[in-house]
């Protein structure tokens, strides 16, 4: 099966889907560590993010090699492992200039994400998450769901991801609300999508998130048989 995880900075996705993926034997995908990746190699190049079909040209050209193995997460450029490099400040303050700014670099990260489901279709499924999975990368998910949590909670948490002092408080907000603000006007993430389930995570643990969304997966997993029977 696949299961679309979508929702806003800092409320849990990744940790959340890892753990969803983990405890059901799926493989996982992290879309945002592609955009992040494109983005690292464009300025790597000395791409100006605003150019955008210098930068389209550059998230075509790059071979990218990214882990669907939720407890081993590597992500590759060119045959460098940048894998701690994508979560520099200096990334996640011009991750939305290239993601939400230049469709063409959508498009083709977007083609990418769905030959990596199409592949995990083949052995067994997968838990993606992103921030239009559900609307536009895997529509036929046969579970959707739009994590949310409020903006402190994903301050805090975004806080707790990051090494002491890596960003200040003005940064850390920009990095929640700006790229929020940026990414929605290209992604609807912040509103469910049909037969979505929204899940707010503010005053739940992570395990208890992992818990929600794993029961409705066997939920969705038993619907069809449900139907035929």
């Amino acid at each position: 099966m696949i299961i679309a995880v979508d929702g806003p900075s800092g409320s849990g996705k990744s940790s959340t889907a890892r753990g969803v993926a983990t405890r059901l034997g799926l493989q996982y995908l992290d879309t945002g560590a592609m955009y992040r990746a494109v983005t690292w190699s464009v300025l790597e190049h000395g791409i100006d993010p605003a150019d955008t079909e210098t930068a389209a040209a550059r998230a075509r050209d790059l071979q990218l090699a990214i882990s669907t193995d939720p407890q081993h997460q590597t992500v590759g450029a060119d045959g460098t492992d940048i894998t701690e490099a994508i979560r520099d400040p200096r990334i996640s303050e011009s991750v939305s200039k290239v993601a939400a700014t230049n469709l063409a670099v959508r498009a083709e990260l977007i083609r990418r994400q769905q030959a990596i489901i199409a592949a995990a279709q083949q052995t067994g499924g997968i838990v993606v998450e992103g921030r239009d999975i559900a609307t536009v990368v895997a529509p036929e998910a046969e579970l959707k769901v739009v994590l949310t949590a409020d903006q402190e909670a994903r301050m805090a948490r975004r806080k707790a991801e990051l090494a002491e002092g890596a960003v200040s408080a003005e940064q850390l907000r920009d990095q929640i609300v700006r790229r929020d603000a940026d990414d929605s006007t290209v992604a609807q993430f912040l509103v469910a999508s049909d037969g979505a389930v929204t899940v707010d995570s503010t005053h739940l643990s992570l395990e208890e998130v992992i818990d929600v969304i794993c029961r409705l997966a066997k939920e969705a997993e038993a619907a069809p048989r449900d139907r035929e029977s």
